[in-house]
């Protein structure tokens, strides 16, 4: 980890007991009731209304563990089995909500539920937090061990990913989940999603909270309940709009402290020659300045929009750095003959990975110029949200890109052991890419990258207060 900021530490690698390790009939169950498939009203042939019905599969998929669960992150392909990220549930959530159906807000709102069910009912914590992940179905592991449980537990208890070591708590997870309740607090009125976001933010406040020089919230805490050192701008991002809902929604202007704090972090990770965000410290003290990933670059823009002074500038950064082209004929590509795909790669580092050896102890090689989809998603939202000259037709052809990726890439897998709705989700990756921190994407459909492509079509920003 020296010179990085928590490579194996990240939102999208495991945050293990005291130590972080890289990893790579749709009925509600129980009920009796059918849901619809898909939260959109588009014809069925059209992406969106694919992607919802993704999204739905993924919420579905064993009908017989219960009516409170979340929705899959990865297919089955990918080896995580019935992980259920909180990020990309909380990225589902507002999904469902940018397509403004009655379908959509019934998922949401489920989604939500079994959100705050976690909180209220972890195994160890009763402290407003959320782990990692959860497994929303059962399985055998490797080892050969069962997880017979579906999302609550035979005691009752939220069914944490302890297989993996998806145990800790991540100030970025939280910060979106709180987002995502926090969204539903307005769309419905509701006053649990709205204490279940306090208590979130209460939580991040108590344990994030820091007054080292270049202050901010710290990252989190690893599964045994200790704090880590690192300060990202992309979490601190996340906190801009999570506080600034809050200050919104309660009237609590102590919120506005907060949102001031972690905006004045992110502002120190600017850049100005070079018109970009930094990842963020590893000490409180020293800026670390590689690798930039992209992220910080789009969501700078979403959540700061025109109070931004100049940063949006961090969009052109992205473009021009970041763009990379996949076909069959780049270095351990494995998009097949004829195809094409255009987007961004995860980071600064990840153009510059060894193409001779596995990203992981068991993962292929990476390919330099695999498209991140779910970055690619964001970046094309962003620039429909800024709205520049060029900006609606580039973020076009991103979109395109990833439309075509829905439609060709991650055929015949599955989740749950069932198979998907045709043409239905989008691969994280169009390549085996490595992020630079510890960790790669894969081509597996992947709600979280389903999510952002379906916001990006509905010109729907969820990082806006």
């Amino acid at each position: 980890m020296t010179g990085r900021q928590g490579p194996a530490l990240s939102r999208r690698s495991l945050i293990g007991a005291g130590l972080g390790i890289s990893a790579a009939g749709l009925t509600a169950a129980g009920t009796g009731q059918a849901l619809a498939a898909g939260s959109a009203g588009a014809h069925p042939s059209s992406g969106p209304a694919r992607g919802h019905a993704f999204l739905a599969a993924a919420m579905d998929a064993y009908p017989g563990h219960g009516r409170i669960r979340l929705a899959q992150s990865y297919t089955d392909q990918a080896g995580l089995f019935s992980t259920a990220f909180t990020y990309d549930n909380a990225l589902a959530i507002l999904a469902h909500l940018a397509a403004r159906t009655p379908a959509g807000l019934t998922r949401a709102k489920a989604l939500g539920d079994a959100l705050l069910y976690a909180q209220d009912h972890d195994p160890a914590h009763d402290d407003g937090r959320l782990r990692q992940a959860y497994n929303t179905g059962p399985y055998t592991f490797y080892d050969g061990s069962l997880q017979p449980d579906g999302f609550v537990r035979a005691d009752g208890t939220a069914n944490v990913g302890t297989q993996f070591g998806f145990t800790g708590t991540a100030v970025g997870d939280m910060a979106w989940a709180g987002i995502a309740l926090s969204a539903l607090a307005r769309r419905t009125g509701a006053r649990r999603f709205l204490t279940g976001a306090v208590r979130i933010g209460e939580w991040i406040e108590r344990t994030g909270r820091t007054d080292e020089p270049l202050g901010g919230y710290k990252f989190g805490v690893d599964g045994a309940n200790q704090k880590l050192p690192f300060t990202s701008t992309e979490h601190n991002t996340d906190l801009v709009c999570l506080f600034g809902r809050l200050a919104l929604l309660t009237g609590d202007r102590v919120w506005r402290e907060r949102r001031a704090r972690a905006e004045a972090f992110v502002k120190r990770m600017w850049e100005p020659s070079g018109g970009f965000f930094y990842t963020g410290t590893n000490d409180g003290v020293t800026v670390n300045k590689s690798p930039v990933p992209e992220d910080t670059q789009t969501w700078t823009h979403l959540a700061f929009g025109s109070r931004g002074r100049g940063c949006s500038r961090s969009l052109d950064w992205a473009v021009a750095e970041l763009a990379v082209l996949d076909h069959s004929g780049r270095t351990n590509s494995t998009v097949p003959a004829g195809q094409s795909y255009e987007g961004v790669t995860f980071s600064s580092a990840s153009l510059l990975a060894n193409e001779g050896a596995p990203i992981a102890d068991g993962q292929p090689r990476p390919d330099r110029n695999g498209v991140w989809f779910e970055g690619t998603a964001h970046l094309a939202l962003a620039l429909r949200d800024r709205g520049a000259r060029g900006d609606e037709a580039r973020s076009r052809r991103l979109l395109d890109s990833i439309e075509q990726a829905q439609d060709l890439l991650g055929g015949a897998q599955t989740v749950g052991g069932g198979e998907l709705p045709e043409r239905g989700g989008v691969v994280s990756a169009s390549s085996p890419l490595d992020t630079g921190f510890g960790f790669g994407y894969y081509p597996y459909r992947h709600t979280g990258a389903t999510a952002w492509y379906l916001m990006a079509a509905a010109r729907f920003n969820p990082l806006r207060v």
